[in-house]
């Protein structure tokens, strides 16, 4: 108990406090004594401040100019977002006379039934009528999993996303149920469509998707949906339900309404013409 008490009277180190004396009777102070030290001392004061003083001149000189290099970039960027803009629409234009040359040039090699025929079939055309609903979404916990290569046995991804190619075989199963147009967030398929992957996104012609992915298919709707769920795609749909907690809805549908292609151009085949016979 002593021990503490002492510790408490006594908490500065007794060396420590003759030192503090001894300096505080000399009349000791931090500032130098000498006339060397004293000039060393106010040159550092002034070498300092002129660092400081150059530095704070310099940055008012670049200021103006980094300002300007801003204000250019940004005016750049405007011109060229105003420029995309326009060429976003002038592209819109375009696809839109080309549909609408192509209509004409149907009618007039085959006539106006036929014309119509093909372009709904095509996608050229937008169409409605019965049919049925898909709606294919992410499990609740997807993930990214550690790759994006399928499982060799089954060709699952074992992530809970939907993949390019579970939509690639949804979309065939439909074709082969008997659907006459389909689309997939709105995006109409035609016989040049392309389903890929970009990363953990899914492309249709190139234009990216998020889920949930609706798919729509016209035909006939309670027969399309009972040979889609028969067939083998449809059962490949149930077991990424069942393994993965994919979620998969379908209903059938009255009256479904899909929007024309945006652009459908043919580059390489080419109209067959009958010859007469005589």
């Amino acid at each position: 108990m002593s021990l503490l008490t002492n510790v408490m009277d006594h908490s500065l180190d007794e060396g420590y406090a003759e030192a503090a004396a001894r300096k505080k009777a000399a009349g000791a102070s931090g500032l130098p004594k000498t006339l060397r030290a004293k000039l060393g001392l106010a040159a550092g004061l002034v070498l300092a401040a002129l660092v400081v003083t150059v530095g704070a001149a310099q940055a008012r000189v670049a200021a103006p100019v980094v300002a300007k290099e801003r204000q250019e970039l940004i005016d750049r960027i405007d011109k060229e977002t105003s420029s995309a803009d326009k060429l976003e629409g002038t592209v819109d234009k375009l696809r839109d006379d080309v549909s609408a040359r192509q209509r004409a040039a149907l009618r007039t090699s085959g006539g106006s039934g036929q014309a119509d025929l093909v372009s709904m079939l095509s996608g050229a055309t937008a169409v409605h009528g019965p049919g049925v609903k898909l709606i294919v979404n992410d499990a609740k916990e997807a993930s990214t999993g550690g790759g994006d290569n399928p499982r060799e046995t089954a060709d699952f991804s074992d992530t809970g996303r939907v993949r390019d190619r579970d939509m690639q075989r949804v979309v065939n199963g439909l074709w082969a149920a008997g659907a006459e147009a389909v689309s997939v967030n709105g995006q109409r398929l035609t016989a040049l469509s392309a389903i890929r992957a970009a990363g953990d996104a899914i492309l249709v012609d190139n234009r990216p998707l998020v889920p949930p992915y609706t798919v729509l298919a016209v035909g006939d709707g309670q027969r399309l949906s009972t040979r889609f769920q028969n067939g083998a795609d449809g059962l490949y749909l149930h077991a990424l339900e069942d393994n993965y907690g994919i979620r998969a809805t379908i209903a059938v549908e009255s009256d479904l309404r899909l929007a024309a292609a945006p652009s459908v151009i043919v580059r390489t085949a080419q109209p067959r013409t009958e010859k007469g016979t005589s």
